[in-house]
């Protein structure tokens, strides 16, 4: 009896060293499941998120991503570039132009449509909380939708050489269901009075962004 509880001593002594190797396994194995940063964005809208758009405007042809409605103001050869940028819980959207009529101010917005034949074609302002009383024309002018807390505007002066960089900031992500999917120049910079809010003069130029 003596020499058998002599032998099997060695194996009880053995197993909890045996366990506490198997609980550190699984803690290393956990480790992946909790390296991502916390508030990590990802990428939403179709593409538009995280991506950029680069357009040389010229008169509007089938296909085209930089339009020209306006030769004078928006001439072609002129360029833009919309970066769309995860921003820890929200996005930042960079609007870049560069050969525009130089020491002049403009409007700019995200629009809910790709560019077409006429400016009126980019639709309405892309906004996060859509104004339940305004449709495609006449579009939403209440300043409770219409204002830069809830639309992207993008408004800049050019320099001496026509060029200027803008940059917004939102708290939010785009809708992937409903994605901007376009920047249009405007011939002034936004009004934010109440019936004009929002608004900014004719349409010069557009730039499709990736759908």
């Amino acid at each position: 009896m003596r020499r058998r509880a002599v032998l099997v001593l060695p194996a009880l002594v053995l197993l909890p060293a045996v366990l506490a190797g198997c609980g550190d396994d699984a803690r290393d194995d956990a480790v992946p499941a909790v390296s991502a940063p916390a508030g990590a964005v990802a990428p939403t809208g179709g593409g538009t998120a995280g991506a950029t758009a680069t357009g040389t405007f010229a008169p509007y042809a089938a296909g085209a991503t930089a339009v020209t409605y306006d030769p004078a103001l928006v001439p072609p050869g002129a360029v833009a570039t919309v970066t769309l940028s995860p921003a820890g819980s929200g996005t930042t959207v960079r609007l870049a132009v560069t050969r525009l009529q130089p020491g002049r101010g403009y409007g700019a917005h995200l629009h809910v449509k790709p560019c077409g034949p006429t400016g009126d074609a980019a639709g309405p302002h892309y906004q996060h909380h859509p104004d339940p009383a305004a449709s495609a024309s006449p579009p939403s002018v209440d300043p409770s939708y219409a204002n830069p807390a809830n639309e992207v505007w993008l408004d800049f002066t050019t320099d001496g050489s026509g060029d200027a960089t803008t940059t917004a900031t939102q708290p939010w992500t785009f809708d992937p269901a409903r994605a901007p999917r376009s920047v249009i120049i405007h011939a002034q910079p936004t009004k934010t009075a109440p019936g004009v809010a929002g608004t900014a003069g004719a349409r010069l130029g557009c730039l499709t962004l990736p759908g």
